[in-house]
């Protein structure tokens, strides 16, 4: 995959950020709202390498955000100016808040000092939420992009951090979407044009490993 820069050049631990985007029980888990996108979310391995890097950045101190959607029992605040809105509020599981669905899903393991954003509405785990003024409080340069959805969530948060000029970078087998094939068009047509696109390896190298996952 093409990339602007070599993973050793941007990834210092001490300029590095690590965020999951709504890897959370009620879209990934096995009783997900989206079941086709947790299914391959979960066959890929994207989840899986998403545990590995967030148990390496554990041990090497790079600092893990955890990026969370959800709703309201009541509504209020939610967004409802597009279709996907209004499809999520009909699927039988919600994504309401101080539920198991908004937990981070196994075998992700969520650290005290993991920060957990939650938002109540939009599409971007970064436009509208604590996202960005946490990065820059943490002097990150380089934010590490892992996640679901390859359709939506994961494009968002790619452009919304260039746009405020933070390096994105990219684990290509960390982020999944669906139809299968999405993921790897998506990176190749448009995230490889604004992003550097690594492996979840590449990543553990500059991490300094081990990023074992001891639960699914």
């Amino acid at each position: 995959m093409p990339s602007y820069a070599e993973p050793s050049e941007l990834l210092d631990p001490a300029t590095t950020v690590l965020l999951t985007v709504e890897c959370q029980q009620g879209v990934v888990g096995p009783d997900s709202a989206l079941p086709e996108l947790a299914e391959q979310a979960r066959d890929s391995g994207a989840i899986r390498n998403v545990a590995r890097l967030v148990a390496a950045a554990h041990d090497s101190g790079v600092q893990v955000i955890h990026a969370i959607a959800e709703r309201r029992p009541d509504g209020r605040g939610a967004s409802r100016n597009a279709r996907l809105f209004r499809a999520a509020a009909r699927l039988p599981v919600q994504q309401l808040s101080g539920t198991e669905a908004v937990r981070v899903a196994a075998p992700i393991e969520v650290a005290e000092e993991d920060l957990v954003v939650r938002r109540l509405h939009g599409l971007s785990p970064i436009q509208g939420t604590d996202v960005d003024a946490l990065l820059r409080n943490l002097g990150c340069r380089t934010l590490v992009i892992t996640g679901v959805s390859a359709n939506v969530a994961v494009p968002n948060a790619v452009f919304d951090a260039v746009n405020r000029g933070y390096t994105a970078v990219v684990p290509s087998d960390a982020i999944a979407g669906v139809p299968a094939d999405y993921t790897s068009a998506m990176i190749r047509n448009t995230l490889a044009l604004v992003a550097t696109v690594v492996t979840t390896d590449e990543v553990l190298d500059r991490f300094g490993r081990p990023g074992s996952v001891t639960r699914e």
